[in-house]
């Protein structure tokens, strides 16, 4: 079986990557959640949710067994080397799930949603990167919406966040989510058509096999 046109889409935390990449999904895409796939790997009583509960105690598992993911982001976000721990033992599993699930759809595009797409390496697997991105203080609102945070805390979460500069430097494509939605769809719209257009990736046809990286030009959406 030929495999998919992989798309990689990355961004900071709370720029809307999950909006892009349902976007993408409309369009007849396969989208797979990095963050979903962290969330079946740690169930209790897996390798890595003994791993997690190993490096940071009992402190950050729940009354039922689970990980306490606000108490582990508490313990990380102000912590640049449990941060940094985290990420070692979460990197490995999590790409391995995640080629897992690549091999076996059967799409002929699959959008991997990873807010760590460059950290952990896996946007060298990528025939095409996006990056998301947004205001520092509409991540700010969001995550405080969406979380419940304070403000304090979405800020300190935000902080501990690599700088998109490097990121946006290898995308081929910037989606800005600054605007409306349906801003945000125009610009998916157009990136997704470049795919079509430079015969790199052809949702009516079968996808290229090899490998290699899109690489469009430099236009970029903003």
């Amino acid at each position: 079986m030929t495999r998919p046109f992989l798309l990689g889409l990355t961004g900071n935390i709370a720029c809307g990557k999950s909006t892009v990449a349902g976007m993408l999904v409309q369009h007849g895409a396969t989208a797979i959640d990095a963050d979903r796939v962290y969330h079946d790997l740690i169930v209790p009583g897996a390798p890595l949710w003994h791993e997690i509960r190993r490096r940071f105690g009992d402190g950050v598992v729940a009354g039922d067994g689970t990980i306490d993911r606000p108490s582990l982001a508490r313990t990380v976000f102000g912590d640049a080397a449990a941060l940094s721990d985290l990420d070692r033992l979460t990197h490995a599993p999590i790409l391995a799930e995640l080629r897992r699930r690549v091999a076996a759809t059967e799409a002929q595009l699959v959008v991997v949603d990873a807010v760590k797409l460059f950290e952990s390496g896996y946007a060298a697997e990528c025939d095409a990167v996006w990056v998301v991105t947004c205001r520092e203080d509409r991540e700010v609102e969001r995550l405080m919406a969406r979380s419940n945070l304070t403000r304090h805390a979405a800020e300190r979460r935000v902080a501990a966040q690599p700088p998109l500069g490097v990121k946006i430097e290898h995308a081929d494509a910037v989606i800005g989510n600054d605007g409306t939605l349906d801003e945000t769809r125009a610009q998916v719209e157009r990136a997704l058509e470049r795919l079509r257009r430079d015969r790199q990736f052809d949702s009516t046809s079968e996808p290229e096999s090899n490998g290699a990286r899109y690489r469009p030009g430099p236009a970029k959406d903003n």
